[in-house]
């Protein structure tokens, strides 16, 4: 069946005029900071953030720190199910893609895709399943077979001539370290990637993302305050170039700064064994207005719009087209 699952693509530019579709993923960090009344001076301040932070990384050559800007573009993906013979189109996942611009050369350079990454199975899976299992229990755990379907579908994706069409690399997904783990530094330092760190053990989230095909490795880049998770298909270190690393680290540092100021705008960096904490009070806020509250609200809302109109509807097809497609 796996044929009939077939992927589009839309992409759209975020910078200072983006407003958010009706149809997009709300949960998504460039989403939040494109409402409200700041909503021009948010998108302004961070988009500068991340032009500077990627010229401070990119410091060769770059006598002045303003040799390089950043684009980003929004790729929104839908799923398409060949059902009794109509098209339906879902809302499957968005991720960010850096487009970088040389000034000097006046090249363009291709960042790598993936970045932030937001998912609506992945919102049905943390927000709606995982509570309703968890609902009247002593200790936590997870249902059998927890992120099976959502990694199928994303290896799918990755997978797909529609994937290769558009990026020329397999993406890479960055995010924040884990709250509930502790890290420690360890001997290997990359020029651009920074100190490695080791957790004591997997995340639910990292154990997540291996079954959508990706490893896991935390670098803490240079003069950031804490380690940031690389998520990955490959060779993270040998398959992308100095520049795409770079791109990939200054925007999500920069969304990671707005959204969790307690890590990664903390007032002083991780030591050799580093346990991250919300509950730092010795961080530096941003002048970026984030609603972080209403994202956690929002997550719950769109895993139920998942259930409602995706999971439930088409469970049949869905459960036969996973028996058939192997992790």
């Amino acid at each position: 069946m796996s044929k009939d699952f077939t992927f589009s693509i839309k992409s759209i530019c975020f910078d200072e005029n983006y407003h958010p579709a009706d149809n997009t993923r709300m949960t998504t960090n460039f989403a939040n900071l494109a409402r409200g009344l700041s909503r021009q001076e948010n998108l302004r301040n961070t988009l500068r953030m991340i032009a500077n932070r990627f010229n401070n990384l990119a410091h060769w050559d770059n006598p002045n720190g303003d040799r390089y800007a950043v684009e980003l573009d929004i790729i929104s993906v839908e799923m398409n199910i060949d059902a009794e013979g109509s098209n339906n189109a879902l809302p499957l996942i968005e991720i960010l893609k850096p487009n970088i611009i040389d000034k000097k050369t006046g090249e363009r350079i291709d960042g790598i895709a993936g970045n932030n990454f937001s998912s609506y199975v992945r919102d049905y899976d943390f927000s709606v399943l995982l509570p309703e299992h968890n609902n009247n229990k002593s200790s936590f755990s997870t249902p059998d077979n927890f992120g099976d379907f959502h990694g199928k579908l994303f290896k799918h994706f990755v997978n797909s001539s529609t994937y290769q069409e558009h990026f020329k690399k397999p993406p890479v997904i960055c995010i924040s370290a884990s709250s509930s783990k502790t890290y420690h530094r360890t001997e290997n330092q990359h020029p651009i990637l920074g100190v490695e760190y080791q957790q004591n053990e997997f995340s639910s989230t990292d154990q997540y993302f291996e079954k959508m095909g990706m490893q896991v490795r935390y670098f803490m880049p240079p003069n950031s305050s804490a380690p940031l998770a690389f998520y990955f298909i490959g060779d993270l270190l040998g398959d992308y170039t100095n520049l795409e690393l770079i791109g990939t680290i200054s925007t999500m540092e920069t969304f990671q700064r707005i959204y969790r100021p307690e890590i990664y705008n903390a007032n002083s960096a991780a030591g050799k064994l580093y346990q991250p904490s919300l509950k730092n009070q010795d961080y530096s806020l941003t002048q970026i207005v984030y609603d972080r509250e209403e994202r956690s609200q929002l997550a719950v809302k769109q895993g139920k719009y998942t259930e409602e109109h995706f999971i439930k509807p088409y469970k049949n097809i869905l459960e036969q087209w996973a028996a058939n497609y192997a992790l």
